[in-house]
């Protein structure tokens, strides 16, 4: 079966130390993404694209740098993706292994969570959630930015914590609708 993401019903944030005192969050507000199932409900396959130029931290002069060559180059480099290379799944537990690309760079990039299986919505339609997770190093991306502090570390983690949350909605077959 094939699905398509319900952009109004997910999300795709991230969360990063800042100062190496606090975490702060963001998401993306533009993505879209399909995916697959097998015969038996597993997920097949997965691919995400996101623009970066939608990143909402909640402070538009931060989102501003976060668009600019030091960060995301959102005007050279316009969209992000994932695509799945290796999926497994038990039960509902899964481990996602995909290629993540970023400002032209693709790394392997492991994510873990859960698949939930495939249900009938109120209006007759089938849906199905996904909620997995999962860390980066974003220097391995080319987002080298930073500011050493006087008292040791810098302003902005290497480390990267992703979360995707993902309502998706089954794509009805095209042949069968014209039958």
């Amino acid at each position: 079966m094939k699905w398509t993401i319900d952009g109004t019903h997910s999300a795709a944030e991230f969360a990063v130390k800042h100062l190496m005192i606090s975490t702060v969050k963001g998401r993306f507000n533009s993505f879209a993404g399909e995916g697959e199932t097998n015969p038996d409900g597993t997920l097949k396959s997965v691919h995400v694209t996101i623009d970066p130029a939608s990143i909402d931290t909640r402070d538009e002069k931060r989102d501003a740098h976060l668009r600019s060559p030091d960060f995301f180059d959102a005007t050279g480099h316009p969209t992000l993706t994932f695509a799945s290379t290796r999926i497994a799944q038990k039960g509902s537990d899964l481990s996602i292994t995909g290629d993540l690309t970023m400002r032209g760079v693709t790394k392997s990039v492991t994510l873990t969570g859960e698949f939930n299986a495939a249900m009938t919505d109120p209006w007759g339609g089938t849906r199905a959630g996904l909620a997995v997770s999962g860390k980066i190093n974003r220097k391995d991306f080319g987002l080298h930015w930073n500011v050493a502090l006087e008292a040791g570390g810098f302003v902005v983690s290497e480390d990267v914590r992703l979360n995707i949350e993902v309502e998706a909605i089954a794509v009805k077959d095209e042949a069968l609708v014209a039958a």
